[in-house]
């Protein structure tokens, strides 16, 4: 599925030259980005924004292009619907870039501070990352989003999108740039990448790239995963479970499943399976055969679900599959411990939510199911950098490491220690001649 790069290559080539100058550039912008003040990187953003809104027929008109090519390569729904830009959303990817700007400052915030002894004190503060690599498919508004937050929090971006987006990348980067012409941050901070080699080269660009940001599918995911040295920060699945437990309230429990398939099936935050406890599940199936069907979507179930009404059978590899898609599989369970197994079995660590009124069973799964997110009584959809208050998010990390979940600007920092002496030297302590106060001191 993936449109960037494709499994069989087996070896990833060294960056040609070009490439590698490019890369060069970005880091140099990167570090003169790294000492802008928070008031001069938020005015940036406020420009790019104000450059986005000002080209949107542009950018429209490249989307339409790119949906045409789509079109004729019969691309597949699920990409289309990711691809496409209208009026509505690029208006609402300019909001979120606008909401980026007004965000407090993630760079230059102190951690820890500590009198090691008198005169000698040490702090640790947050600093950029430096340069992040991303490469992502038929997601033209990830462009704005992820530019936005880079910028936001002090890092340069590589940028490489699908080549079924390429036209809607090309008029976006354009006029981020052109936003930042007449600001303190230099334009080059970010970088289009626009063929395959470059992007096959881009993951061999350790000491120039710090972090790279896959989103797009499995394949692609797993692929760069396998073939980089630079650290990776993102999921290959969003195989995302709801729970209707036996003290679920029917009629909560069925918008909340409508809504987590159906609102945006496209998303990896939309559930891919129902596990429906064996009590309540003739009263909840009855209710929610009609209500799927009219919503268009396909059920598939296990034979407990299929005595219940659920039409088609789920084939082997089912449970295991991200459709991103109106499909939607349905199983029967005994109770909340084989619903708990069925997750731990198949999930993808992303987000898995339970519908239930019964306190015993909402705090059993929220301690038990080990995703990057874990709801109760409410749509998976949730799982957003935007609705978390973020303003935006690079992506999405299943990871056990932080940063975890939906990724926003506090994620694209890491922190660095300093420490100021007055002639302090190592051997006074270790002979005794001085001690350690590890005085706590005032953030």
């Amino acid at each position: 599925m993936s449109q960037t790069i494709t499994p069989p290559t087996s070896v990833v080539p060294e960056p040609d030259p070009q490439l590698l100058q490019r890369a060069a550039a970005v880091r140099r912008a990167a570090m003169a980005l790294g000492q802008c003040s928070d008031a001069e990187r938020r005015a940036a953003v406020e420009a790019m924004a104000d450059a986005l809104d000002a080209a949107s027929a542009e950018i429209l008109e490249a989307n339409r292009a790119d949906l045409a090519a789509a079109a004729a390569e019969g691309l597949a729904p699920a990409l289309v619907a990711r691809l496409k830009l209208d009026g509505a959303k690029l208006a609402g990817a300019i909001t979120g870039v606008r909401q980026v700007a007004a965000l407090a400052d993630p760079v230059g915030r102190r951690q820890l501070h500590t009198e090691l002894d008198q005169g000698l004190v040490l702090e640790r503060l947050s600093v950029p990352l430096g340069v992040l690599g991303v490469i992502f498919e038929a997601r033209p508004d990830a462009v704005m989003q992820i530019a936005s937050l880079a910028i936001r929090s002090g890092n340069g971006a590589l940028l490489k999108g699908g080549r079924e987006a390429s036209c809607s990348c090309a008029a976006i980067v354009a006029a981020l740039q052109r936003g930042l012409e007449g600001s303190a941050v230099p334009p080059g901070a970010l970088e289009l990448l626009t063929s395959r080699q470059e992007s096959l080269g881009l993951l061999r660009l350790d000491g120039l790239v710090d972090l790279i940001i896959p989103r797009g599918s499995n394949a692609l995911v797993r692929f760069i995963q396998d073939n980089t040295r630079i650290p990776v920060l993102g999921h290959a699945d969003g195989i995302c479970h709801l729970v209707v437990d036996r003290a679920a309230d029917l009629a909560l429990a069925l918008r909340i499943a409508l809504d987590s398939k159906t609102q945006y099936p496209a998303a990896c935050n939309a559930i891919e399976t129902l596990l429906v406890h064996q009590a309540i599940a003739p009263a909840f199936l009855a209710a929610a055969l009609p209500a799927f069907a009219a919503a268009g979507v396909e059920l598939r179930g296990d034979a407990a679900a299929c005595a219940l009404g659920v039409e088609q059978v789920a084939g082997p590899g089912a449970w295991d599959t991200e459709y991103s898609d109106l499909i939607l599989n349905v199983k029967v369970v005994e109770d909340l411990e084989a619903a708990l197994e069925h997750i731990r079995r198949h999930g993808s660590r992303h987000t898995d939510a339970i519908a239930t009124t019964d306190p015993a069973s909402a705090d059993r799964f929220l301690r038990a199911v080990d995703s990057a997110g874990v709801f109760l009584n409410c749509s998976t959809r949730f799982a957003d950098g935007n609705r978390y208050g973020f303003g935006a998010e690079v992506g999405i990390s299943t990871q056990t490491l932080p940063p975890r979940g939906p990724v926003g600007l506090e994620g694209l920092v890491t922190y660095r220690y300093r420490l100021r002496g007055e002639g302090h030297i190592a051997a006074d302590y270790a002979d005794g001649t001085r001690s350690f106060s590890h005085r706590p001191l005032p953030l």
